[in-house]
């Protein structure tokens, strides 16, 4: 018995499919149980996240395996025929597909860690349900050693990715701890949410939001637990923050040099930090010759975030280097000859990773 994937990702289906395609959490359980039901499917994990659809199995008679899961999916989601296009793995370029998914480098976010977890949480539960056994036990353990391995040893993670990591880092450099940090959010967008949800994960608090549409910004304050303010009355809140967060749709700027010298001349030389990730900009760039005041545009916080995965996409060589040298010491052929228990089996290992056969349902 060898081991397979069957999938798709951020890359290979618009999000229209997969979240078509996604398993409700409390549903898996059940799908599990029917996918071990399949005449030619021995184990399966299924590792559904917003990015990816991925289904891990054991077969006999992969080719048979493969079909009959392609199968079951387009029936189970109501996928119209040649809607998807399914990616297949099979053998060591299914273990090395896992592995490289572990170690966060066929994430969307190169090198991020949320992805670890969720393969934990999805071995985990499809070991509790019994749809797994040696050969799926050994090859997902392995992936979690080869996850934490790449990233202690490599460069894969350092560096920012995105607008709202690249302004949360240079937030720590003005402010160091940003647990006494306090925000303001000027516009309810998706760019404004991102960027505070990345303050507040690195300890920010007391989110203030503002927006011309009042019930937008309820909504958000109340999605990060802060306090909505109405658009007339956010320059009134100025004295009571230390980063502001702008990105409206105004087609001048919201944020005037005049007002924020005025509230400087208050706050007794405490620091406040401005990010404009607005287009056109929302703050004016004076602000920035103010004493104790410090000002990010979108240009700049773009820049660092392409400087960072720049660096990152260097590493992955360097990763890949990692996981060869992993499978070469723990002898990757061994996993072939392991003999099959009861139903089931382990797990597997490997190098390259070739671009998967395409598995069309017509």
């Amino acid at each position: 018995m060898s081991i397979f994937c069957l999938g798709v990702n951020h890359k290979t289906a618009p999000v229209e499919i997969r979240e078509r395609l996604a398993f409700a959490e409390h549903s898996i359980p059940d799908h599990l149980r029917e996918i071990r039901e399949l005449v030619h499917v021995n184990e399966a994990v299924v590792l559904s996240t917003c990015n990816r659809v991925e289904i891990y199995g054991g077969a006999e008679a992969i080719a048979d395996a493969v079909a009959e899961l392609t199968e079951y999916m387009v029936s189970h989601f109501a996928v119209e025929p040649g809607e998807v296009e399914f990616y297949h793995h099979e053998s060591e370029a299914a273990a090395h597909h896992l592995f490289e998914v572990a170690s966060g480098l066929d994430s969307m976010v190169l090198g991020e860690t949320e992805i670890f977890g969720q393969i934990k949480k999805a071995y985990a539960l499809a070991q509790s349900n019994g749809a797994t056994a040696r050969r799926m036990n050994k090859l997902f353990q392995q992936s979690f050693s080869i996850g934490k391995l790449v990233r202690t040893s490599t460069r894969i993670q350092q560096g920012s990715t995105s607008v709202g990591s690249a302004a949360v880092d240079l937030a720590e450099r003005i402010f160091g701890d940003l647990c006494e940090c306090r925000v303001m959010v000027i516009g309810a967008g998706e760019m404004s949410r991102t960027t505070a949800q990345s303050l507040l994960s690195r300890g920010a608090h007391s989110i203030i939001v503002s927006n011309r549409n009042f019930d937008k910004a309820e909504e958000l304050a109340s999605e990060l637990k802060g306090k909505a303010v109405r658009f007339d009355d956010w320059e009134n809140c100025l004295d009571e923050v230390d980063i502001i967060v702008s990105s409206t749709s105004a087609p001048h700027a919201v944020v005037k040099k005049e007002t924020i010298e005025r509230v400087m001349s208050k706050r007794r030389g405490h620091t406040l930090y401005l990010i404009d990730i607005a287009v056109p900009r929302d703050i004016e760039p004076g602000v920035n010759d103010i004493e104790n005041v410090y000002l990010s545009n979108i240009d700049q916080l773009l820049q660092i975030a392409k400087d960072g995965q720049d660096r990152r996409h260097r590493q992955i060589e360097v990763c890949r280097g990692v996981i060869a040298e992993f499978l070469s010491e723990k002898g990757i052929e061994a996993l072939a000859e392991i003999p099959e228990r009861r139903k089931l089996k382990s797990g597997d290992d490997t190098l390259s990773d070739p671009p998967g056969n395409p598995v069309t349902h017509s």
